[in-house]
């Protein structure tokens, strides 16, 4: 009798353990199935939108207005940020398809640019035309190209997951066709060098590849740039702490740290520069307790620990409170004249006051004494340019980059509409709108450190 029930029992496990594995791999199966149909559809959706982009900068070629070529050169840019985006969705981080994607960058920044110029009292030039003949003849042949490799999945049946696996696996060889495919792609890209971007998606390229050219100092030893990051965190010397180097692919030379602080029950991950070792961001990891300190208090230690780092001159832009934190972004100042571009952000704990979060890669990257310049509108015909609607609490003048990277001078003005409050910058050099920002759930605070 017990051993009948013994058994009776240990059937009813293995079939348990065996509907157990069924629903695991069925449910595996879904996820698998999910992942392949996601990047089946990113595919040919990046076929179609090249299709579509190279018919359009192709028709571009036969207009000979502005008003034809400008909505004509808009939609060549919003096709550029669709392929991006296709090629986002796609397996493709471990494979170099870098400079495919940097073309489709440069398309975009420099069908913009045109764009957004009045074509009219300013035609297009030689060298643009010369330009868009070039991105059309090299449109047409990237068409090409994924043609093939769109032709070669649908007969072969081929599988993206395949893709994702081959590109995972370093200890195999990556002969897989997709991946052929695309590589034989870039490679014929980075035989583009000859087309002419214009000055300003040039510039915009060097700022780019010099992200950290304001960073001085020697670069340091990893057990140099642990004394240094003890020493701004005001660590135990003998924390233990797990340095790495960032990866090639990292916009900026950095060590990554990991410390363990058990007294605290407490983790902190950050990177710094390797030259100075300059904290580039700062997470950390713990359990906040019960709101202890407001909003304006956490604003002070934010303040402090600026201050005591050397870093001055900083006025709170924006603030803001997320549960039991105290988010805010300091900007610099210059002359009465608020620089956007120097910005560092700050997250404060708002039980004990402890700094959870530091980012300052835009004020690191960004910072410099700026030569003085002086607006060619008055404030009244700036303000002429604004909604009228809008009731103007605060104003002043700050620099902003534009849509195309430009640093600007600006009438900034602070105004609410039925209890929303927005900013707005108004160029002052054309009266321009460059930008109008809503400042949901942010307290603004105008103090100077």
């Amino acid at each position: 009798m017990i051993r009948s029930i013994l058994i009776g029992a240990l059937a009813i496990g293995v079939a348990g353990t065996g509907y157990w594995g069924y629903k695991e791999h069925q449910e595996k199966n879904a996820v698998l199935i999910n992942a392949e149909n996601t990047y089946q559809r990113a595919f040919h959706d990046l076929n179609f939108h090249m299709d579509a982009l190279e018919e359009k900068i192709g028709s571009t070629l036969a207009m000979n207005s502005g008003t034809s070529i400008s909505p004509a050169l808009a939609e060549v840019w919003r096709l550029t940020s669709e392929a991006q985006n296709d090629v986002g969705q796609l397996p493709l981080t471990l494979m170099p398809f870098n400079k495919t994607e940097e073309f489709l960058s440069n398309i975009g920044s420099f069908s913009y640019r045109v764009a957004i110029r009045d074509l009219d009292e300013k035609p297009l030039s030689g060298d643009e035309y010369e330009t868009l003949k070039k991105l059309h003849s090299h449109s047409n042949e990237i068409k090409n190209e994924l043609r093939k490799v769109q032709a070669m999945v649908i007969d072969h049946n081929l599988r993206w997951m395949d893709v994702e696996l081959a590109l995972a696996s370093e200890s195999q060889p990556q002969d897989n066709t997709i991946i052929d495919g695309f590589k034989t792609v870039d490679k014929q890209v980075e035989g583009y060098s000859e087309v002419n971007w214009g000055p300003e998606v040039t510039q915009l390229n060097e700022k780019k590849e010099n992200l950290t050219k304001n960073i001085k100092g020697k670069e340091l030893t990893e057990e140099e740039a642990k004394k240094h990051v003890v020493d701004f965190l005001d660590l135990d010397p003998k924390a233990s702490i797990d340095i790495t180097t960032t990866g090639e692919k990292s916009k900026y030379k950095a060590y990554s740290l990991s410390i363990e602080n058990p007294d605290q029950k407490s983790s902190i991950n950050l990177d710094v520069t390797k030259k100075g070792a300059k904290p580039i961001w700062i997470l950390m990891d713990r359990e906040i307790g019960e709101q202890k300190i407001s909003l304006n208090e956490a604003a002070d230690k934010a303040k402090g620990f600026l201050k005591e780092h050397d870093i001055t001159n900083m006025t709170i832009s924006e603030s803001s409170q997320y549960d039991k934190m105290g988010v805010f972004t300091f900007v610099y100042q210059q002359d009465n004249v608020t620089v956007y571009p120097d910005a560092v952000h700050i997250k404060v704990a708002l039980d004990n006051g402890d700094i959870a979060g530091y980012e300052s890669l835009e004020y690191l990257t960004n910072h410099h004494e700026r030569e003085p310049s002086k607006a060619k509108i008055s404030r009244d015909e700036a303000l002429k340019q604004v909604n009228p609607n809008v009731q103007v609490m605060e104003e002043g003048l700050g620099i902003i980059r534009n849509d195309i990277g430009e640093e600007v001078l600006c009438y900034e003005f602070m105004g609410t509409i039925e209890n929303e409050t927005y900013r707005i910058f108004i160029n002052a050099n054309d009266a321009k709108e460059e930008r109008v920002e809503k400042m949901d759930g942010t307290e603004m605070n105008y103090d100077t450190l």
